[in-house]
């Protein structure tokens, strides 16, 4: 094949797991035939990467060359543009809660470890200070009190109902 008649194409990478390969993913969009409405169309190219420079969410251009392996047929030109991507672990966020729980004393609820956990992660501060302490305490204490009023209203009522028989 001529090197002037070689395709290049320019995708982002979505995986990098392999040694000296990356995954290059390119889409587009195509026109339905018959209903005329644009359809997403993906494809992905494996790339030989050898000093594995990709990372996930570049930008790069490839061009085909010849089979590498069987199913890797393209090779890197050049990393147009990088892009940070966050990798979130999920096992972090279990193990600050299971940590809060841990640190809980016996007699707090199960809603008052979620608060104190969420204030601690919005704050992005491990510990939970004295200030959000009390607030967890004041909010607690609000909705108890609604439901003490619920009850006494309800008691009251009946009070009233029975003196009104007897008289």
């Amino acid at each position: 094949m001529a090197k002037e008649m070689r395709k290049v194409r320019t995708g982002a990478v979505v995986r990098t797991s392999m040694e000296q390969t990356a995954v290059v993913e390119m889409v587009w969009k195509q026109r339905h035939r018959l209903y005329r409405k644009p359809m997403r169309r993906v494809t992905r190219f494996y790339v030989h990467d050898p000093l594995n420079q990709c990372q996930v969410g570049d930008t790069v251009r490839i061009q085909e060359t010849r089979p590498i392996s069987k199913t890797k047929h393209w090779r890197l030109l050049e990393i147009l543009h990088r892009r940070q991507v966050a990798e979130v672990q999920p096992i972090e966020l279990e193990t600050d809660l299971e940590a809060a729980i841990a640190e809980t004393e016996e007699g707090d609820s199960p809603e008052a470890v979620v608060v104190e956990t969420a204030g601690a992660v919005a704050d992005g501060s491990d510990e939970s200070d004295a200030g959000e302490e009390s607030s967890v305490a004041e909010v607690e204490a609000a909705a108890a009190e609604p439901v003490a009023e619920v009850e006494s209203a309800a008691a009251e009522p009946a009070t009233e109902a029975g003196e009104a028989k007897d008289a």
